[in-house]
């Protein structure tokens, strides 16, 4: 790899030259080394073909340099060793640097289709099915606890289970770790009777009292999180025996099993069995079909847990890498993480089988009328808004033409080419932006109110009433306090509407007065897609719209030799 990196150097220097008159200390200040070291340099790379060197005889003699192979090739292999050795960095900070032509980014983009992808060997008579998967978000913690992203919820799901979870039918909830349960009149007190011998990672039997750590560390915790409006309305969490758990609300909400499907609320060994949550974030121990076994900021290694309560997975291993490589299949605009199962054996992509999940993402932008400025006026927001549109007429500017307004656009780095495309639309009409891009943390914090447009998305799945629930919200901080009233008043009858229908009949409510108001502006939405060979088995979707791997297949290998 140092030697790849030594030649794309040399190149450069002398600014792509086939051949070159050079002395042996010419090339030593540029390799930053000795004049001997530099002499052992010039012959490993005369070992590979990589170069002819014709020396002169004395020292200080310039002596011939001819290249034999062109750079692309060198940063190419360079690229493909990273990979291999799953050093993610390494490879794309030479994506970065050497990528630049059209044919280079053609050959890697190939090469990775035979890298990721279902690979199978025998071992013992007995094959091993290892299915690697890039991503294009960073994963940083599978702790329930601080999970941010799609793709750390994706892995979580296999990793850890909850109380109940979906049945893929669309608001059906059917037992997961707990086999049964029970809620009465008053729909404020919820008892859970749990599977007997369910084994954690470890090998210690999950028990009520896991259960109540779970839900314990939720209620305590201090962190603004995804649906902290529902395990904030948790009163009390108790274990009335080893295999029962009762949980009180302060009020009745409908929305309360839902969300015990969701990965914030599934279930951890009771104290992280001695570890700190950090270290449990990137080597948790859940009951899920899959466990972690390593992980480090670029890559993730599954293996199947053979004795998962719900079936052994079918495969036995997976490998997630990230690898933020931009491609048709693993575009991030289409808010996946990943959603692209490829096979090796394949020589053209037109032969992969292309299915939608339910799931989609919706990004908007809402207006902040709690600060103190030009969106305070409904007829200037309204203004704003028409710029937005695709059929957008043309904008008189005289009302403004006199105000010099500036407009802060706030967003979250993912979400920085849709804040982009907002201020070039609005600069077009002559309105000043300044588009400020900032963690998902600090997204959290005050930035969003100090800013005049804010840039959001909704990920529709099998969730969506939750993630309404807990947008609708958020943004109610942000608008009119008369329309803060009266969503907040429809948020508290959906919150004790058990019809799931009747629930989404209310959102729209909401949704179509802040829109009718020009609080809310929908940009686009697009459906997750899956894209996939028919040698794939087993392919179907978790409530998330992500490939569910427990059930993923591939057909058993015809002879002994290893296809990977």
């Amino acid at each position: 790899m140092k030697l790849h990196s030594q030649f794309l150097k040399l190149q450069s220097h002398f600014g792509g030259a086939t051949e070159i008159s050079v002395t042996m200390d010419e090339l030593a200040l540029i390799f930053g080394c000795t004049h001997r070291n530099a002499m052992h340099i010039v012959n490993k790379m005369m070992l590979q073909e990589w170069i002819k060197w014709t020396p002169k005889r004395g020292r200080g003699s310039r002596s011939l340099l001819q290249f034999l192979v062109p750079s692309e090739e060198i940063a190419l292999q360079s690229m493909m060793q990273a990979i291999s050795r799953k050093d993610v960095h390494n490879a794309i900070e030479g994506i970065k640097t050497h990528a630049s032509s059209t044919s280079l980014q053609d050959t890697l983009q190939g090469w990775l289709l035979t890298y990721f992808g279902h690979h199978s060997e025998i071992r013992s008579d007995k094959q091993i099915d290892t299915l690697r998967l890039p991503i294009t978000q960073q994963l940083h913690t599978f702790d329930p606890l601080y999970m941010n992203l799609l793709a750390e919820s994706f892995v979580s799901s296999h990793v850890f289970d909850g109380l109940v979870k979906r049945s893929g039918e669309r608001d059906k909830i059917v037992p997961c770790l707990a086999h049964a349960w029970e809620v009465d009149e008053s729909r404020t007190l919820w008892t859970f009777f749990l599977r007997k011998e369910v084994l954690f990672h470890h090998g210690k039997v999950l028990t009520a009292k896991d259960v109540v750590y779970s839900l314990g560390r939720l209620m305590q915790t201090s962190k603004r999180t995804l649906y902290s409006y529902i395990f904030k309305e948790i009163q009390r969490v108790t274990a009335l025996n080893p295999s029962t758990v009762q949980i009180t609300l302060k009020q009745p909400n409908e929305l309360f099993l839902p969300f015990l499907c969701t990965s914030r609320a599934a279930i951890v060994p009771r104290d992280l069995e001695g570890m700190d949550e950090q270290s449990f974030g990137r080597r948790p121990v859940g009951t899920g079909p899959f466990k972690v076994v390593d992980m480090t900021e670029d890559t993730c290694v599954l293996e199947v847990f053979p004795y998962y309560f719900q079936g052994r997975a079918h495969l036995d291993r997976v490998e997630i890498l990230y690898f933020p490589w931009d491609t048709e299949t693993s575009s991030s605009d289409t808010g996946s993480a990943f959603h692209v199962i490829q096979n090796p054996s394949s020589a053209s992509s037109s032969t992969w089988s292309r299915i939608h999940s339910e799931s989609s993402i919706r990004k908007f932008v809402t207006c902040n009328t709690q600060k103190k400025g030009p969106l305070s006026d409904p007829l200037l927001r309204a203004k704003i808004v028409s710029c937005l549109k695709d059929d957008s007429a043309y904008i008189e500017q005289e009302a403004i033409k006199d105000q010099e307004i500036t407009l802060q656009i706030s967003t979250i780095p993912q979400y920085a080419g849709d804040a982009d495309f907002i201020a070039t639309r609005l600069e077009q009409q002559g309105y000043k932006c300044n588009v400020i891009s900032v963690s998902p943390e600090e997204f959290k914090g005050p930035i969003r109110l100090e800013s005049d447009l804010i840039v959001f998305s909704l990920f529709r799945d099998e969730d969506e009433q939750l993630r309404l629930f807990d947008l609708y919200l958020t943004l109610s901080q942000h608008i009119e306090p008369h329309t803060r009233a009266d969503i907040e008043g429809w948020l508290y009858t959906i919150a004790r509407e058990p019809n799931p229908v009747a629930r989404a009949e209310s959102f729209s409510i909401i949704e179509n007065r802040l829109i009718e108001e020009h609080h809310l502006h929908i940009l686009y939405e697009k459906p997750t897609q899956t894209a996939y060979l028919p040698s794939v088995r087993g392919v179907s979707f978790n409530s998330q719209g992500w490939v569910d791997l427990r059930h993923v297949w591939f057909p058993p290998l015809l002879s002994s030799s290893s296809t990977s």
